[in-house]
């Protein structure tokens, strides 16, 4: 079997090999982006013409040409994009880094290693704007929370525009030896016209994108000495409202660290930190959190655990970043040998501690958290890794340990498995163990895509450094999508997908089962259209509770001034917190969303949010219950931004969330929150800036005149319950 597999792997593997081959030159002198601006080129340039679509028609030439030249000197690889179109038509702002998602953009595609597994991803808009991430094979997204140092310039012509990038070999991560090999693709997003073209070709055809990728052959070029330290000091003064007391508190902290970065041989990066710099600057996005039967997920935004936490990565989420909340010191290994991929992190933790009560032997104390991963690739895009993870806090111990795998069986199909089992040992000195698996068949095409899975959870598995929403479940899940994509088209993809799972718990009882539908138009533009049913049911809390949704979404980027998104459902969803002693019900749903940003100029951008939820009266009601409303939802961001240079930006937010419920229906109380967050930006790159920003919060909920020992409600959120004034500021030495 195992040959026979072998065979298999070595034979999709010849199927879908790399075949362009491009030589980059060495120059003596640096190219400069003046040397193109008049459509003019210099000579020592390797240029690449021959750039395809993948979509909306694969492997048709794009709407308007691209030449991109490509040399290298001792310090960086040089990429110039010569990109035509029509002056006017070009998406193209003065952004904050890494937001450029809307604007048209150029992008190159370096795998150092040349084991189609991962590459770096290079991308700027027509003004120089950079955004830069790793693309993980079977990741689905790049990871654009990947931040390094390099430098590029953008100039808008007569004929189009013009892009310069130059990215040091001090930035990258790659094997011994004086002829290097990589993989290689250049790109162009032209977002009007809903159009990406590359060189090489890379078709949709063919499930990963590394494989496809061409090789790009340099010699005699070393990251040389490469040392990073980056100071940084953050200063915070905040008055909150202490609701315990109640009584209100005032804060003053400073904290200053060092975050250091050592580059072993070309390969591996060891990070060191002392009191390390684990703040978060940016708010999170707004979300609907209210009547959720399952934990919310946001996503981490810390400096720190967002650098290459591919590494780190499963197909189950065994380790979830934002679990660490106030670490005093942290160290990671990240990077590779041959064909073996290493990570490992290492961490403290100070909040279960605080968070003890007082009188605990554990107060005070720390967990000590780590985490490792080590992943062995082998023939094209296949790999087995295995992971460990420990957490320790007083006599509590949490320990974790994996093997996964994923295999590349043909140019368009993948499987993907995990074996899992935890070890948990509580304070009170019991202990549970249990094991986890899950396993996926996907096959990807330009039409037909097709996803089958399985996971299965023991009741005693645990993984508390991980994001695993629930246990006791054997799940059976599928997905399946046919888009007809017609050529030269306004109409880039329409058609139709089916989501489906079905959930037993353990003892064999059925406890979940979805079934959804939907219809997609894709338009140029880009715009899109989605209408879907789903009905689904619920063990839950001992009732079975089935449930519908009705939905409509639309998104169009028609014009490059605006873009604008709104959804709308309705059906029958649970009450998952009903008052007293009420047993969980259905109730009628509706449910909204509408997004608009505008950008009446290059440098300024508002954007609005706005979220709308609402439980009303029970399907079937029991006799003498309510049929009021239960509750309603509204959640608010109004945004602006105004981008002075490439550097310096200024932006303003204010949020509005709202929860007023029927305490007869649900077990809630009335809450009304406005947050302002005003946030001053010089970024120089992602590791030298300076923020300033003040926060000041308003609730429903204040203490009561009359009886200071308790707090009251109040119709609005007038009350002051938090305000802050924060600088922080970070500097790179590079050595």
């Amino acid at each position: 079997m195992l040959r026979l597999l072998s065979v298999l792997l070595l034979a999709a593997s010849a199927a879908y090999g790399q075949g362009a081959s491009l030589s980059v030159p060495h120059v003596a002198t640096p190219p400069r982006i003046e040397d193109y601006v008049d459509g003019a080129s210099r000579d020592g340039e390797v240029k690449v013409v021959d750039f395809r679509q993948r979509d909306p028609n694969d492997g048709a030439p794009p709407s308007y040409p691209t030449e991109a030249y490509l040399s290298y000197d001792q310090g960086n690889l040089y990429v110039i994009f010569v990109c035509h179109d029509v002056p006017g038509a070009v998406r193209a702002r003065m952004a904050k880094r890494e937001d450029i998602g809307d604007d048209d953009s150029v992008l190159l595609y370096l795998d150092t290693f040349n084991d189609r597994q991962r590459a770096y991803v290079f991308s700027a808009n027509p003004l120089g704007i950079q955004r830069d991430g790793i693309q993980t094979e079977g990741a689905g997204k790049t990871d654009y929370s990947y931040d390094t140092l390099w430098r590029s310039e953008g100039r808008l012509t007569n004929d189009g525009y013009v892009v310069w990038m130059a990215i040091p070999f001090k930035s990258l991560r790659f094997p011994e030896g004086e002829k290097q090999r990589w993989g290689v693709a250049l790109g162009r997003s032209t977002g009007r016209l809903s159009e990406n073209a590359f060189w090489p070709v890379i078709t949709t055809r063919i499930e990963g994108f590394a494989q496809q990728m061409a090789a790009l052959e340099i010699e005699n070029v070393s990251p040389g000495h490469n040392v990073v330290f980056i100071p940084y000091g953050t200063f915070s003064d905040a008055r909150f409202l202490e609701t315990k007391l109640p009584a209100y508190r005032n804060d003053t902290t400073f904290r200053g660290g060092l975050d250091s970065k050592f580059v072993l041989g070309k390969a591996l990066t060891l990070d060191v930190t002392v009191n390390p710099d684990f703040s978060q600057v940016e708010s999170d996005q707004p979300q609907v959190t209210i009547n959720k039967r399952f934990e919310v997920f946001f996503p981490e935004k810390r400096p720190f655990f967002i650098e290459n936490s591919a590494f780190l990565d499963t197909p189950e989420t065994l380790f979830f970043s934002r679990r660490i909340v106030d670490p005093q010191f942290g160290a990671r290994m990240t990077g590779k040998v041959g064909r073996w991929a290493i990570g490992a992190l290492a961490a403290d933790d100070r909040a279960p501690g605080a968070l003890t009560s007082s009188t605990s032997p554990d107060y005070g104390r720390r967990a000590v958290i780590g985490v490792a991963r080590l992943q062995r690739e082998f023939g094209s895009q296949n790999r087995i890794g295995v992971f460990g993870s420990d957490l320790e806090f007083g006599s509590s111990r949490s320990r974790v340990f994996a093997v996964d795998t994923r295999l590349k069986l043909t140019p368009n199909m993948v499987f993907t498995g995990q074996a899992i089992r935890s070890y948990n040992r509580d304070t009170d000195g019991s202990s549970l163990t249990g094991p986890a698996t899950t396993a996926s068949l996907d096959y990807s095409g330009r039409h037909f895509s097709e996803s089958v899975g399985f996971t299965d959870r023991s009741p005693d598995f645990d993984a508390p450094l991980g994001f695993i929403k629930r246990v006791d479940i054997r799940e059976l899940d599928n997905y399946g999508s046919y888009f007809w994509r017609p050529k030269k088209r306004t109409v880039v993809a329409v058609g139709p997908s089916v989501t489906s799972y079905i959930i037993y718990d353990r003892s064999g009882r059925l406890t979940d089962w979805y079934s959804n539908g939907e219809l997609a138009l894709y338009v140029r533009g880009p715009t899109q259209v989605k209408v879907s049913r789903a009905q689904y049911y619920e063990y839950f809390d001992g009732v079975g509770l089935h449930e519908h949704t009705n939905s409509v979404s639309f998104y169009t980027g028609w014009q490059k001034s605006f873009t604008i998104s709104a959804g709308y459902s309705q059906g029958a969803t649970a009450n998952y917190s009903p008052a007293g002693q009420t047993s969980p019900f259905t109730a009628h749903s509706q449910g909204g969303n509408f997004g608009l940003t505008l950008r009446p100029d290059r440098r300024l951008r508002f954007d609005e949010t706005y979220y709308y939820s609402r439980l009303g009266s029970p399907v079937n009601p029991a006799p003498g219950q309510s049929t009021a409303t239960i509750f309603n939802n509204h959640v608010v961001r109004s945004k602006v931004s105004f981008q002075f240079t490439r550097a310096v930006s200024l932006r303003a937010i204010v949020d509005y969330n709202s929860t007023l419920p029927n305490s007869s229906l649900v077990d809630d109380s009335k809450t009304k929150n406005l947050t302002g967050d005003i946030l001053m930006t010089w970024l120089v790159n992602p590791f030298t800036a300076l923020y300033v920003g003040y926060t000041d919060r308003y609730k429903n909920q204040g203490i009561d005149p009359a009886n200071p020992a308790q707090l009251r409600f109040t119709r609005a959120p007038t009350n002051s319950t938090g305000r802050q004034v924060f600088v922080k500021l970070s500097y790179l030495i590079r050595l």
